[in-house]
Formats: C-alpha cells, sequence, structure tokens
C-alpha cells in the first residue's frame, strides 16, 4: 500500500465496505509501518494510531532489536494472516538457480570508488554528528547512491574526475555474459535501478548486434514491449526495477540478470519472479553482479535484516531486527 499520507492511500482508507481484506505479495518491503498502513485499513484502530505504533513496536523492534515486542507483534496479527508460498501453489515449477557473478574493478575505477567512498563516509559523520542519525538519512541516501553509481559505471557520476574514461567492469563483464548466453539461444531478462545504467548498456548491445526491448517508466506502451519480447525475435529484455518489478509477465526468459543488485530482497524476488512465475516451463538462471569488496557485497547484511523483519510476521519465535545503526555505517563505508 502507498504511504499513509498520499492521496491514494487516504482514498482507500475512506473506502465504504461491510467486509475488507488485503492481498499483497510483500506484507512489508521497508519497515513495520508499511504493515500498519495494511492493518489501518481492513481493522481501523487494531494497531493504534501511527505515533502509538510506532512508539510501541517500531521503536522497540526495529531500533532496538527487542524480540519480546517482535513475538508479540506477531502474535497478535497472526490469527489475521493467511500465507500461501510460491513453493505451495507453484509445485510444478521448474528450478531456479541463483548465482552471484563477482566482478573485480580495474585500478582507474577502483581508485574513483574508493575517493568517492572516503569523501561520502566523512560526509555522512559530520552529518551525523550535527544533526544525528535519524536526521541525516538524505545525506546517508544519498551517500549509497554515489557508491552504487561508481559499482555500475563511474559515467553515472556527474563531475567526477575521470569518471568518463575509467571505464566500468560491470558493463565490460555483462556484454560477455550476454554474448554467451545469447549464443547459446537463451534470452534474458536485465534489471537495473538506474534508466541511465541502461541507457548505457543499449549502444553496446547495438554495436554488437544484439537485439533488445526496453521497459521504464517512459514506456508508454508496456503491453506492447512485453509483447514484443514475450513473441518476439529480441533476446535481450532491458528493464528498469521500478517499472518492471512486479505485473508482468515474461515467461519466455530463462535468464534474469540483477546488473545492481538492491538492499530490498522482496524487491529484487519480484524481479526474478517475472521468469520464475506459473507458465514458466525452463530452469531459470538468476546472476547478481557484485563488485568485489565494495557497497553491494556489504549490503547483504541489511539485506538480511529486511528478510528477518517480514519473516518474524509469521514466525513469533524469529529473530528481531534492528534499523541501521551508526556501527552499520562505519562498516558499510570502510575499506
Amino acid at each position: 500500500m502507498p504511504h499513509r499520507s498520499s492521496a491514494t492511500t487516504r482514498q482507500i482508507y475512506g473506502l465504504k465496505a461491510r467486509h475488507r481484506f488485503c492481498l499483497t505479495g510483500t506484507p512489508i518491503e521497508n519497515n513495520l509501518a508499511e504493515l500498519w498502513s495494511l492493518f489501518h485499513f481492513i481493522a481501523p484502530g487494531f494497531l493504534g494510531d501511527a505515533k502509538s505504533f510506532a512508539r510501541d513496536w517500531r521503536t522497540p523492534i526495529e531500533k532496538k532489536g527487542n524480540g519480546a515486542r517482535a513475538r508479540m507483534l506477531a502474535a497478535r496479527v497472526r490469527p489475521f494472516l493467511l500465507r500461501r508460498t510460491k513453493d505451495a501453489v507453484a509445485l510444478d515449477l521448474p528450478s531456479k538457480t541463483e548465482m552471484v557473478e563477482a566482478v573485480a574493478f580495474e585500478p582507474a575505477q577502483q581508485a574513483i570508488y574508493d575517493t568517492i567512498r572516503l569523501a561520502m563516509h566523512e560526509r555522512v559523520r559530520e552529518a551525523m554528528a550535527d544533526k544525528g542519525l535519524a536526521r541525516s538519512r538524505l545525506v546517508l541516501l544519498d551517500a549509497l547512491l554515489k557508491l552504487r553509481q561508481t559499482c555500475c559505471d563511474p559515467r553515472l557520476l556527474k563531475g567526477v574526475k575521470g569518471a568518463e574514461t575509467a571505464g566500468s567492469a560491470k558493463l565490460e563483464r555483462l556484454m560477455e555474459m550476454v554474448q554467451e548466453l545469447v549464443a547459446e539461444g537463451r534470452k534474458l531478462l536485465i534489471f537495473s535501478q538506474f534508466t541511465s545504467m541502461l541507457a548505457l548498456i543499449q549502444p553496446r548491445l547495438e554495436a554488437a548486434g544484439i537485439a533488445y526491448c526496453l521497459l521504464t517508466g517512459d514506456t508508454r506502451d508496456r503491453a506492447g514491449a512485453v509483447a514484443a519480447f514475450q513473441d518476439g525475435p529480441a533476446p535481450v529484455f532491458l528493464i528498469s526495477l521500478k517499472a518492471g518489478g512486479v505485473g508482468l509477465n515474461l515467461t519466455a526468459a530463462d535468464t534474469v540478470i540483477l546488473y545492481d543488485p538492491w538492499w530490498n530482497p522482496a524487491v529484487e524476488a519480484q524481479a526474478i519472479d517475472r521468469a520464475h512465475r506459473i507458465g514458466q516451463t525452463k530452469p531459470v538462471f538468476v546472476f547478481k553482479l557484485t563488485a568485489v569488496g565494495t557497497i553491494e557485497k556489504k549490503i547483504e547484511v541489511l539485506k538480511d535484516r529486511k528478510a528477518a523483519l517480514a519473516a518474524s510476521l509469521f514466525d513469533p519465535d524469529g529473530p528481531a531486527t534492528l534499523d541501521i545503526t551508526e556501527a552499520d555505517i562505519d562498516m558499510l563505508f570502510g575499506a
């Protein structure tokens, strides 16, 4: 459900009905506020108002790792949850194999990454000292964004010396993989968070003579783009994660490449499931391009926490999860 203050959510809250229920594949993507929003629609007041829920549940569970409160919340909502996993409803799905494709930087790209990492770490620490962690989130997110962009291709950074000529180890490895996989007769979905990264991949595919389809937030005819890939000869579908993470049936593909793995496991799973879903007849292979010794490897720790937060809803005895801490930040930006 959209944020509780959005116009869409306000309209949903105002719906008049004798019975209400919510159907979602991801009751939690980011934090427990999303769970509150769902219950505020189906049973207003059951979890209190947003402020009291944050005080009584979110803060103890997300920020303090209070396992007792996590178990109490899970027990409270459990009677109202019906969970059917993919394993239960799609027993005949073909296999899915996930692999991490480790990529090492060349010296020029490594130098840019190290420079950005040191500068961003200092900037984040200064913001935290001045305003505290909670009020430094925008600075932190901007710093993480720049590191992730550097891992993808330094050209995504604006005004950084040497970015245009440093090269991208990921892009070079991607093109090697694409040419090998296409030669084997495979059809590929390539996801990226950044439409600007897809724009850098496009000319490389064209130069290699590889036909492709494209889906981003600017695509007017989504159905046409999907049909062109599903029924057409193009072996590659470039998709921005925001535009194509949900609502697509792309069973013509048997290979998924996550160019820049994201911190949220639910979002990654949704992207992968565009191919690994009912109607798929072939084994699906998933490749996650990950830059060695960078933010992309370290973010796996936070991904595990997001998965634990969601799992705790269905397992009252499951582990609690913490929100990001200053120690996490030092780990993420450390050498």
